[in-house]
């Protein structure tokens, strides 16, 4: 259907587009990894008594029908259904193994149980229909095997149910599914040494999947839908997506754009939609500008702002992320708006058009008006690298023919770009930010006390504040355009070596040396010749242990 409604363009741009989209091949994974669901079509029906009598029979053609009402005590209704009454119930899980626990009001104790145990002798369900006002699942896009009703009107429940009648019965089977993620807990920021530090990905999340155990991220497959949020707001590509990755869908923008010119096509506007909005892509093409690009992605959040400048930087005169924007979920909303603002900021801040790169509503499709002029020449090969370097490439680019030349801009206090302050005077070079830095932004001199600083590797995540125990450092979100600055290694502190009174070697920085002395002499371990180690190196400090073991035995003994 799209192919055909490109085809019937016979314009110059239209014919290039045409010949640019369906010409460009796109590789992918051939066999994606994938995670797979058994369910043996146990089902769950949620909601008041006399909803769920009306409908229980409609779904005979399941394994079995469980009924769980949480209006009122339901022990008066006549029926010959097995009715079960709580109104505290917890479901957790997805297709196959939902979790659902409650307190069985008409059970003589009354105590918390496993309603799939007791119904139906096994330890979960295979699907649950919902049909409370307000849902007792609490995410805005719910696991595989889980619907709800919600507060619909009663013409549209009944459209629903009768959907589900026929729909339900096929979920009985093993079902696999794409595993769309890729996590790296090598690059991750979430945390380190105990220090809490960045929580992107998680509050990007709008399917619940990902936790945190106070240690590492988890996701869990089974409950993730692949909106591909929580790669866009990870900043270090700790989670990237996989289908495709990331560069697949880079260098197929790349190609589409350098095949369209190469096509005779003209002032290119770059089209990104979710697969699932491709009707309302078909419907627009009839009234947009042939010269606007349609890309389609598995979803319009699995890709962010690298993409988005990159295509700029490809020839794009604008970039458009389309969709239905009244039905975004709010979690999708909030990052696709955090990671615009941030991208919008940077063109002002450039001189250039913010709505260069903007969300863009179906329904203002007839009213659309396209750039006539790119920002700049287009680069000829597609870029490389992490998200960030690509980023920073484009940006740079930019900002060589920048009508204001910026030298430093403000961004969002939760932007992942900008540098650190230390109160020097105070620091002892302890170096507990370097253990804990997750990229490398902050690090050790190595052959004397010091502290290094690249700012364009900073992600902002707050560890190297949080360990600090003099709490000199500070963070300072910003954006340095001067590249040679921030990708420049810089001296934060440096300070003399304390060197070992036994051998001489230096060993660690004076002034913690000195601190340490300050803060233990008083302390009864270090009386005597004891606080005498705390100015010896590690060896040494050994050695004048055993020495004097050697020439008092009975000093073991003491305490």
């Amino acid at each position: 259907m799209l192919k055909s409604t490109l085809n019937a363009f016979t314009d110059i741009n239209g014919v290039a587009r045409a010949a640019a989209i369906t010409g460009t091949v796109e590789l992918a994974n051939l066999i994606p990894p994938t995670v797979t669901y058994e369910s043996r079509g146990n089902l769950l029906i949620i909601g008041e008594a006399q909803q769920l009598l009306n409908v229980a029979d409609q779904f005979s053609a399941l394994n079995s029908v469980t009924l769980l009402a949480t209006d009122s005590n339901t022990s008066e209704l006549k029926t010959a259904h097995t009715l079960y009454y709580s109104q505290t119930v917890t479901v957790k899980g997805y297709l196959g193994a939902f979790d659902v626990h409650c307190r069985i009001e008409h059970e003589a104790n009354g105590l918390e149980t496993n309603l799939a145990k007791i119904a139906i002798g096994r330890q979960c369900f295979d699907i649950v229909l919902d049909m409370t006002a307000t849902g007792v699942i609490n995410v805005e896009i719910p696991a595989a095997g889980y619907y709800a009703l919600g507060q619909r009107s009663e013409a549209q429940i009944s459209a629903k149910l009768a959907a589900l009648v026929e729909e339900l019965p096929a979920m009985k089977g093993t079902f696999d599914k794409p595993k769309y993620f890729r996590l790296n807990p090598d690059l991750c920021a979430h945390s380190s040494r105990g220090v809490k530090g960045c929580d992107r990905c998680i509050d990007a999340c709008p399917a619940g999947a990902l936790s945190s155990d106070g240690i590492a991220i988890a996701i869990d497959p089974y409950l993730c839908q692949g909106v591909g949020t929580c790669a866009t707001a990870c900043p270090t590509e700790a989670i990237s997506y996989a289908l495709p990755d990331p560069q697949i869908t880079q260098n197929f923008v790349h190609s589409v754009l350098a095949r369209y010119k190469q096509e005779g096509g003209q002032a290119p506007t770059l089209l990104l939609y979710g697969e699932r909005d491709t009707a309302a892509v078909i419907k627009a093409l009839a009234v947009l500008p042939s010269s606007v690009i349609t890309i389609a992605l598995e979803e319009l959040a699995t890709v962010g702002i690298d993409t988005w400048f990159s295509a700029l930087a490809y020839g794009a005169h604008q970039v458009l992320l389309a969709t239905n924007t009244t039905y975004i979920p709010a979690t999708i909303d909030a990052v696709l708006t955090n990671e615009l603002a941030i991208a919008q900021n940077f063109l002002t801040e450039l001189g250039y058009e913010s709505e260069r790169i903007c969300l863009f509503d179906f329904a203002d499709s007839a009213n659309f008006k396209a750039y006539e002029s790119a920002l700049i020449t287009p680069i000829e090969a597609a870029l490389t690298g992490t998200k960030r370097e690509k980023l920073f490439t484009v940006l740079e680019t930019l900002n060589q023919s920048s009508p204001l030349q910026p030298t430093h801009s403000t961004v969002a206090a939760n932007a992942p770009y900008g540098s650190v302050t230390c109160k020097t005077d105070d620091c002892t070079l302890c170096m507990s930010c370097v253990a804990v830095c997750p990229t490398r932004a902050l690090h050790a001199i190595g052959d004397r006390p010091g502290l290094l600083f690249v700012e364009q590797d900073c992600i902002q995540c707050g560890m190297c504040e949080t360990a600090c125990p003099e709490k000199v450092i500070t963070l300072e979100a910003g954006f340095n355009w001067d590249w040679q600055a921030r990708k420049a290694t810089k001296l934060v502190h440096e300070e003399p070596a304390a060197c070992c009174i036994s051998c001489g070697k230096p060993f660690a920085p004076a002034s913690m040396v000195k601190m340490l002395t300050e803060k233990l002499q008083s302390h009864s371990h270090f009386q005597g010749e004891a606080i005498r180690r705390l100015s010896m190196c590690e060896d040494c400090r050994v050695r004048d242990i055993f020495e004097k073991m050697e020439q008092d035995p009975q000093s073991q003994a003491r305490v």
